[in-house]
């Protein structure tokens, strides 16, 4: 049975709250942590697929142009080399997330350097290595590749330009006005586990044991290359070491596996290179924005806009939504938004780590708070004022809006000194020390969902879905909510996710996969509730469940008499989505020193403040509420992705020269949660927390480096040397 549920309208029962188990929200630590750290959760490179062979892809060598020749016959002499793959099947971007189709394909047009344009396969991983570093490749090159977003004229993304009221008269009347361009280098996923999948055909079936988000989607992408049925097709990816957007669409190690496999009539393995996932699975696009403020006499926001450039491949959909929040979380009647393309060589931009907001909220932060000190108002005071009843542009409800008390009790925690500010306040020998804060905002999204939810005849309970937990904590919250629903233990539940023979989930990415696949377990729960009531002989708005039993009743094992019960929940959102605006909202507060000589920059304290719905579990929540600010740290001091202007190469395609913060980078962190009920947001009233501790953060720093030593850096990552440029003499 299907318990179905399309969501239309505000969720007001609160039926969670009526349970009397005790574990949902609570800080139930891992369920499957100790298979991670003693080693036994297979990640997709480690399955014990029997014969495997290797397969290692070789990457384009220019720009853009033609593939004319390969040397295959030079590199099959070679050693344990059973093939080389050119297969026009082969694709040369991974896809975006949900695209459900195929992405580009045709390995012999090349669009940029790092592309994937062949496979070679060995019987050892060390031969086929040395086979693709020796490939002998002929290609035509075509000159004259665009290479840096300012050499092209761009495109507008129209379905992100606002043109409300007249900005430029707001402007010229403003009391206090800000204009100010800021820029953002690109980003780099940088999950833990590389890129990898095992193919094999059996039957004229294929199974993939892939790392990938959102199986849901990657199995009908996957179908679409090869040109089969998705019926012929099985996706695995039981754990994953990480995605932050670059798994969420099936990459070209997972195409490359399959079509090895099946030319070479078994099982084959490919593993990118921490380089390879570097250079050609996806990158967040670097920006250019210009903010427009214009504020009365108090800092009310009459004039708000925000414009920005971002770049991407030719032919992708994909433009990074810089403007995302933008949209709604300020007020101001007269507004200019636009987001603009440019189509450049360089490897494919996509979704990573927040995409939008990780970005577009640290330069609005900055221009806020610049705001603040013309209007002489303390930065958290300005923001409060400027907080909307409804969305400025839609003039929609917000579904559930926690911004100001975030603001407040952030302010509250920290030790936030009210008041006008001024920078050069405390110098400590070469160290000048300050504080800053930014707003963060996420949007909010949910997605169908599938999950089936079994009660065993010992009155245990198991639960499956293809969705998967990219290290998020989805294990954990559904062995919770289904262990609170009916009554019973955490450790009585087992839950069985990454497999597309199961129901299929949302998958991981967006912030949605808690309160989507939550939603769905819920339903199901519901079901069986409503089963066991009709049991017990009692209404399941009375049904009690506590310890395996019915309070003052029958245990789960003498209701279900022997039998296994199962029903499958499916949620889908409805037109509940148009109705309202919704987000997470939260709050960061920085502390840090900056060196009055050298313009290094040490976050002593970091707080975050995020109101994001119900708490599913406490430790993994705040979890990944430190995780965000933690990213929000790179963004503002170290992470940059660099191209060679001559080639269009990435120089700094690993973790030596790539830099993602380190132990020493993040001082003291404290996470603040503002626990609330949506009732729009999901059935189960939570919404997504794994992005929003990024939005904002990195501006926060930012403030905090101005308010330090008088330097307001404009470009991120505000490196010792862009400090120093712009810090007073």
């Amino acid at each position: 049975m299907t318990a179905h549920l399309k969501q239309d309208k505000p969720d007001t029962e609160n039926f969670l709250d009526t349970m009397k188990q005790g574990v949902l929200g609570k800080p139930v630590s891992r369920v499957e942590g100790l298979a991670k750290v003693t080693g036994t959760a297979p990640y997709a490179a480690e399955y014990p697929i029997e014969n495997a062979a290797e397969g290692v892809i070789v990457t384009a060598t220019i720009v853009r142009g033609e593939v004319v020749s390969i040397d295959k016959a030079s590199a099959l002499a070679m050693p344990g080399v059973l093939a080389i793959i050119d297969d026009e099947r082969l694709t040369t971007r991974a896809a975006q997330g949900t695209a459900g189709k195929a992405p580009q394909q045709g390995p012999t047009q090349v669009f940029f350097w790092g592309q994937p344009i062949a496979v070679v396969v060995a019987e050892t991983f060390e031969q086929a290595r040395d086979a693709a570093k020796h490939l002998k490749v002929e290609y035509r090159a075509e000159e004259g590749a665009p290479l840096d977003p300012s050499d092209v004229e761009p495109e507008e993304q129209e379905d992100e330009t606002v043109d409300q009221g007249d900005l430029a008269q707001a402007m010229s009347r403003a009391d206090h006005a800000v204009d100010l361009a800021i820029t953002t280098e690109g980003h780099a996923s940088a999950a833990m586990e590389p890129h990898a999948a095992i193919a094999q055909w059996q039957d004229d079936k294929l199974t993939v044991h892939a790392s990938l988000q959102m199986l849901n989607y990657n199995i009908a992408e996957l179908a679409d290359t090869l040109g089969i049925a998705e019926d012929r097709v099985r996706l695995v990816s039981r754990y994953v070491g990480g995605g932050f957007g670059s798994k969420l669409g099936v990459s070209e190690e997972v195409v490359a596996a399959a079509i090895a496999a099946e030319q070479v009539g078994r099982p084959v393995r490919v593993v990118m290179s921490r380089q390879q996932v570097f250079q050609c699975v996806m990158r967040r696009s670097e920006t250019s924005q210009r903010l427009r403020l214009a504020g009365d006499g108090d800092g009310k926001l009459d004039g708000f806009g925000h414009e920005a450039l971002v770049s991407n491949l030719p032919a992708e959909e994909f433009a990074e939504p810089v403007l995302q929040s933008s949209h709604f979380l300020y007020g101001g009647a007269n507004r200019a938004l636009k987001l603009e393309v440019a189509r450049i060589h360089r490897m494919t931009a996509g979704s990573v780590r927040a995409p939008g907001e990780a970005v577009g909220m640290p330069a609005l932060e900055i221009a806020m708070d610049v705001l603040a000190e013309k209007s002489g108002v303390d930065p958290v005071e300005l923001r409060l004022r400027n907080i909307p009843d409804r969305d400025p542009e839609e003039d929609l409800p917000f579904s559930s809006h926690k911004l100001a008390e975030c603001l407040k009790q952030g302010a509250e925690r920290f030790g936030w000194d009210s008041g006008a500010r001024s920078p050069r306040h405390t110098l400590d020998g070469e160290w000048w020390t300050g504080t800053g804060m930014a707003s963060a905002a996420r949007v909010h999204n949910v997605g169908e969902a599938r999950a089936q939810v079994t009660l065993k005849p010992d009155g245990t309970a198991e639960i499956r879905s293809d969705m998967t937990d990219i290290g998020t904590g989805t294990y954990t919250i559904l062995a919770q909510l289904v262990a609170e629903m009916l009554g019973i233990a955490v450790d009585d539940v087992l839950v069985r996710l990454g497999d597309t023979d199961f129901p299929r989930g949302p998958g991981s990415g967006g912030s949605w996969g808690a309160a989507s696949i939550g939603s769905a377990a819920y339903l199901a729960c519901r079901a069986l509730r409503k089963m066991l009531a009709e049991k017990a002989g009692t209404d399941e708005s009375d049904l009690v469940l506590r310890d395996g039993a019915v309070d003052g009743g029958r245990s789960l094992v003498e209701l279900l008499d022997g039998k296994e019960v199962s029903e499958e929940g499916y949620y889908e959102p409805g037109d509940i989505a148009d109705s309202h605006t919704a987000s997470g909202f939260g709050a960061f507060f920085a502390q840090v020193r900056v060196n009055r000589f050298t313009g290094e920059t040490r976050v002593d304290r970091m707080l975050g403040a995020f109101g994001f719905g119900r708490v599913l579990n406490e430790k993994t929540a705040r979890s990944q509420c430190l995780g965000g600010i933690t990213w929000s740290i790179g963004a503002a001091l170290t992470e940059a992705l660099h191209f060679d202007p001559n080639d269009g190469h990435l120089v700094n395609c690993d973790l030596a020269e790539y830099h993602v913060p380190v132990n020493r980078d993040v001082g003291e962190v404290e996470v603040l949660m503002v626990e609330e009920r949506d009732p729009v947001a999901s059935p189960i009233q939570a919404k997504g927390i794994g992005e929003l501790g990024m939005c904002g953060g990195a501006a926060a720093i930012a403030n905090a480096i101005y308010n330090a030593c008088g330097a307001r850096v404009l470009s991120f990552p505000m490196t010792p040397d862009r400090v120093l440029e712009v810090m007073p003499e």
